[in-house]
């Protein structure tokens, strides 16, 4: 079986590097676990993925072998893993997650399986949890580090999903076996990312400005991530010009950066920038959180295109439903709450989302959602998610204290 996921000769040193794989939180900060795992990443020459899936690049031709070797025998295991490798990719760096789909077909004769190498269950969990499957994605991803512990990657997606679903204590384990395995790198930054998690923003900022400069960390996707978390901490300590400094710099070095170009847009929107935002979020064919921040934008200019862009995201999300496509919920939550486009569907969305994965986006979109309909009982998990965690940053702690207070 092909080593699929974390080959140095074949990634790079450039992207495999001892202190790269906790980058995977990144995601679980901002928009899932799905969207991260830097570790993940081949080199540009490796596989060639298409700009968008709004636009797939037939003519992209490392993606067309790999597509065409899966179909011509969908049982070969080897094929199949590169090519479900190859689009959960593209689900991954476009921030478009519907790929996740076909990853799942070309895993599908095996997805019973129960005696897979590492490598397979590692890649079968990912697509699980991108499907919202976090017990199932954590079991095997449990069963590819019984088979290879020796797999930061492993480790690294475990910690991620442990921090999604609050297991807070598991992640901290985790965390101390990615520092004794893999070194201090591992361990500097999974701690930062706890610390911003559970209630110590401002210092966990001060530690990503001192790892962001570390050697080891010079690769453009390491900084990616870091970049991401270090703004990410300085959001949620308050400092918002400044989170939005180090978003802008890396943004102008690195285009192609999606999670940061998202957390820049909201972050433009939610400060009232709504002109910064909309050029940030005004790409070529944008994913589907991106377009809802244009529509954002938009309506707070009162320009022209609001009508427009109200349109392309409700077509969006008509078209997913056709499809029963349940994968990117938290664009539509935000359509439907933030938007005012349906809060009560917004709220029942968020609610069940909420069982599934405890993200502070996710908390702020179901306040949100409960306020707007005036059901501060739908909030109570929410508070409780602040005490047991200890997360909260400016905007999560005015909307618990709105909440407490409508529910005297």
């Amino acid at each position: 079986m092909k080593n699929y996921f974390s080959e140095p000769r074949r990634l790079g040193k450039h992207l495999i590097h001892p202190g790269l794989s906790v980058l995977v939180a990144a995601a679980v900060t901002w928009a899932g676990p799905s969207l991260a795992q830097a570790r993940f990443m081949p080199v540009a020459t490796d596989v060639v993925l298409s700009s968008s899936v709004h636009a797939v690049d037939a003519g992209a031709a490392s993606l067309r072998t790999l597509d065409q070797a899966w179909r011509r025998n969908p049982q070969d295991q080897d094929a199949a893993l590169a090519y479900a490798r190859a689009v959960f990719l593209i689900g991954l760096t476009e921030g478009d997650l519907r790929w996740y789909g076909s990853a799942k077909a070309a895993l599908q004769p095996w997805w019973k399986a129960t005696a897979l190498p590492a490598d397979g269950y590692f890649l079968r969990g990912l697509v699980k949890q991108g499907f919202h499957d976090f017990a199932g994605g954590l079991a095997d991803i449990n069963q590819a580090i019984a088979l290879d512990e020796a797999r930061p990657e492993f480790w690294s997606w475990r910690f991620a999903l442990h921090l999604l679903v609050s297991d807070m204590d598991a992640a901290r384990q985790d965390c101390a076996t990615l520092g004794r395995l893999f070194g201090a790198d591992e361990l500097a930054v999974c701690q930062a990312i706890l610390q911003y998690r559970s209630g110590q923003p401002s210092l966990a900022a001060a530690r990503f400005k001192q790892i962001v400069a570390l050697p080891g960390f010079a690769g453009p996707l390491a900084q990616d991530w870091l970049r991401l978390h270090w703004g990410e901490a300085l959001r949620t300590s308050g400092q918002y010009d400044e989170a939005i400094k180090v978003w802008q710099a890396h943004l102008a070095r690195r285009p192609a950066a999606h999670p940061i170009r998202l957390a820049l847009a909201e972050l433009l929107n939610k400060q009232g920038q709504a002109a910064a935002a909309k050029a940030v979020a005004n790409v070529p064919n944008p994913s589907d959180a991106l377009l809802v921040q244009s529509l954002l934008a938009s309506r707070a200019l009162k320009d022209a295109e609001t009508a427009k862009l109200a349109t392309q995201v409700a077509a969006r999300f008509d078209s997913q439903a056709l499809r029963k496509e349940a994968l990117i919920e938290r664009p539509q939550m935000v359509y439907l709450i933030s938007y005012g486009q349906d809060p009560q569907a917004g709220l029942a969305m968020a609610i069940a989302n909420w069982r599934d994965q405890q993200e502070p986006a996710d908390a702020v979109l179901l306040l949100q959602a409960a306020l707007l309909t005036q059901q501060p009982k739908a909030g109570a998990s929410v508070l409780d998610w602040m005490r047991k965690t200890g997360y909260t940053d400016p905007v999560l702690a005015n909307l618990a204290q709105r909440i407490q207070g409508a529910g005297k």
